[in-house]
């Protein structure tokens, strides 16, 4: 079996730094140019399959949210991971949904479980949770029981 090509360092200008680990590329990206960027992955780079974004909450520091996307490329074969920072206090980033359409569901449920908004999604609603649902549970500051349940008197 042959091993994955190598390929050339990528350049961007929304790329703040590259990290190599066991085999895998991460590119650390500026939040507010993540759009272009993704552009470029997409087109230029030919990282055409979205494969999945998730967000990971590093409660109590700051800033408090990473956004992670998931990149696949078919020709070549090659894998990418993109990551940026996002506050605690104002969680919010613009949307890749014109790059990728998958981005929607994506995006949806990082603001159903963790809050963070998309800037310019087509439909930024619940997902997972019912529309009145309060809080979001994936958040490291969320009750183990929700809010809504007492289980004091068990």
């Amino acid at each position: 079996m042959n091993p994955v090509p190598t390929h050339a360092a990528i350049t961007h200008p929304a790329i703040l730094e590259t990290k190599q680990a066991l085999g895998e590329t991460t590119l650390i990206a500026d939040a507010s140019r993540i759009v272009d960027l993704c552009r470029y992955l997409k087109d230029t780079e030919k990282f055409v399959r979205l494969s999945s974004i998730t967000a990971v909450d590093w409660h109590p520091a700051e800033p408090r949210f990473e956004v992670v996307y998931h990149l696949h490329s078919v020709e070549p074969i090659r894998r990418l991971r993109v990551k940026y920072w996002v506050n605690g206090s104002n969680p919010e980033a613009d949307s890749v949904t014109g790059v990728w359409r998958a981005a929607n569901w994506y995006e949806r449920e990082i603001f159903d479980m963790f809050g963070i908004g998309f800037r310019n999604h087509p439909n930024l609603v619940r997902i997972l949770m019912p529309t009145d649902w309060e809080g979001y549970p994936l958040r490291k500051d969320y009750p183990v029981h929700g809010y809504k349940y007492e289980y004091a008197k068990e």
